[in-house]
């Protein structure tokens, strides 16, 4: 009986440590969940607006009668194609040109306030225009801003929304990675650049007789669209800055009267660079490492 008494404080001094060590154990895992549920709802580029219930499917056309019947569309007529032909010096040359032409190409944020020709403007959208879509459905709207006011409300739209990107929704990880970029949530350029290009993708298409037409792969579409405008902007030496504010479609497509099956994919502060015009010291990664040849 004395051995045991002896031994009761010991006892529960190692059973202290194992209650301790099992508390500490399930904070630790609570704190986990709670991080990993704060990252979940922190994701940068998730943007509710953006999602929408165009799936690929047949359900549309059997189902809903408010659906364009796509046999309608049928006997288009094919013409032969013949476009032009180089030789192989010629081509390597204009591979080459068209490289160091895009090699050139940055984000820029210093945009002047110079006067850029509107027929510019008409030609680059021209050229987004000719991307191939699925279906050939178009599914793109490019909607140029130059009213000063209206930019300017722009501005103050992207500008909330941003703060609270920045501040609570991104995460501290996010955030930090753009530190080396210098970018915040403060966007004189909107006020500043002549246009302001906004590219909204369209889930559906709206017909004249009220019926809707499916618009498949509608964001892979627009995205390629606006890989050519990039690429149309440096063919005639002016610059921009890709921006995608998140949170910012409802607002902005209600100010700039856009129908609801249009949603914002991307917005460009558009004009001739700054005097000052400063740009990060980056490389692009080598050929060896974006290519594999099999």
């Amino acid at each position: 009986m004395a051995v045991f008494s002896s031994l009761t404080p010991v006892f529960v001094a190692v059973l202290c440590v194992i209650i301790g060590f099992l508390f500490k154990k399930s904070q630790r895992r609570e704190s986990r969940s709670k991080q990993r549920s704060s990252g979940d709802t922190a994701r940068p580029w998730v943007d509710e607006d953006l999602q929408d219930d165009t799936e690929i499917s047949r359900k549309h056309s059997e189902d809903d009668d408010d659906w364009l019947d796509t046999t309608e569309e049928e006997g288009l007529v094919h013409i032969p194609y013949t476009p032009a032909q180089y030789s192989s010096a010629e081509m390597l040359e204009r591979s080459e040109k068209f490289y160091s032409l895009m090699n050139m190409r940055r984000s820029v944020r210093f945009i002047s306030p110079q006067p850029v020709p509107k027929e510019v403007i008409d030609n680059v959208i021209r050229t987004a225009g000719t991307a191939p879509s699925g279906a050939h459905t178009e599914p793109w709207t490019f909607v140029v801003v130059s009213d000063a006011d209206v930019k300017h409300k722009i501005r103050e739209i992207v500008e909330e929304e941003e703060e609270i990107n920045y501040k609570q929704r991104m995460g501290d990880k996010w955030v930090h990675d753009l530190k080396r970029l210098r970018t915040n949530w403060v966007k004189e350029y909107l006020d500043v650049a002549p246009y302001l290009i906004l590219v909204f993708k369209q889930t559906h298409g709206l017909l004249p007789n009220g019926k809707k037409k499916t618009h498949y792969y509608n964001e892979i579409s627009v995205s390629i669209s606006c890989g050519i405008l990039l690429a149309a902007l440096q063919n005639v030496g002016l610059v921009t800055v890709t921006t995608t504010p998140l949170n910012c479609g409802p607002q902005l497509r209600s100010l700039l009267q856009r129908p609801a099956n249009e949603k914002l994919l991307i917005l460009l502060p558009v004009g001739y660079p700054a005097s000052d015009a400063k740009v990060p010291d980056l490389k692009r990664k080598d050929l060896s490492d974006i290519m594999v040849t099999v």
